[in-house]
């Protein structure tokens, strides 16, 4: 229904010559969430089988922390001495590190966003091209990780154990604890309508706003911008794991989707693009 809505929208905006501009630059975003909301119509998990525990004895193979307290014992969902970090952080956690956890991931659309809308408002349109469809690409090539490998969340372990469970609703882990400080359900009302929570691989938390501080640096902003802009995304890299959202794997595979969609885009498409546009002006 909302891809209706936002089909529907777009359709208005073209049909007005004044805001007809507008909307043709901002067809990579419509097709961006036209995509999103369609995938609950046919979920990942009806094309293959949920990895529950293959990652999460990757993880604590590869990133595993050696429990000491009982407290740290009763937090391993599978019973042994490791910890994987996500369970770590479920026991070590602070109110500083909450608050910056919750505004870091609290950036995760609205900058990508805002920064697109800066690019066109500045009309500079060149370097809004490039970051919308990157972005966009960035997206699919994230969606179809999602479908080629269906998986769940470390806080899904840490909830439920090693079963799947369809229809599990959207939970918000480590970050209830930011609304718990803040005094307002603000996470809750974000995770309450997540409607597939096997959707973890990969994690495209950790690519957003990696898209978005390449292109701040390459169309040369100002280094305040840019420099901001990578704080927020090595800061949506840690909350992920320290809120039990995203495995650490996770995070290096959504970092992996970014520089591969921006290699695709920049050396490939745009290159032979300019180059074609290029030769024809010659």
């Amino acid at each position: 229904m909302t891809s209706l809505y936002l089909i529907a929208v777009f359709a208005l905006l073209i049909a007005w010559q004044k805001t007809r501009k507008f909307a043709l630059y901002f067809l990579p975003w419509l097709i961006f969430a036209v995509t999103y909301d369609s995938m609950r119509f046919y979920p990942n998990y009806m094309v293959g089988s949920i990895d529950v525990r293959g990652l999460y004895e990757a993880e604590k193979s590869l990133f595993g922390i050696a429990a000491q307290t009982p407290t740290e014992f009763q937090a391993i969902a599978d019973h042994s001495q490791m910890m994987i970090p996500g369970e770590y952080f479920s026991v070590h956690h602070a109110a500083l590190p909450d608050l910056m956890a919750g505004f870091f991931y609290l950036c995760w659309v609205p900058v990508p966003v805002g920064f697109a809308l800066y690019l066109f408002s500045k009309k500079e349109y060149r370097w809004f091209v490039r970051f919308s469809w990157t972005f966009l690409v960035v997206n699919l090539i994230g969606f179809v990780g999602y479908y080629i490998h269906p998986a769940s969340p470390p806080w899904y372990v840490m909830e439920y154990g090693f079963s799947p469970i369809l229809g599990t609703p959207g939970n918000v882990a480590g970050l209830a604890r930011f609304d718990e400080l803040v005094g307002y359900p603000v996470f809750h009302s974000i995770y309450c309508h997540n409607a597939n929570v096997f959707a973890a691989v990969p994690s495209l938390h950790a690519a957003y706003m990696l898209i978005t501080t390449f292109y701040a640096a390459k169309s040369h902003q100002h280094w305040f911008t840019t420099a901001a802009f990578a704080i927020i995304c090595m800061g949506i890299w840690w909350t992920a794991v320290y809120s039990g959202h995203h495995y650490i794997i996770d995070v290096l595979l959504g970092i992996m989707t970014a520089i591969i969609g921006i290699l695709l885009m920049e050396k490939v498409v745009f290159k032979r693009f300019l180059n074609r546009n290029s030769q024809e002006v010659h």
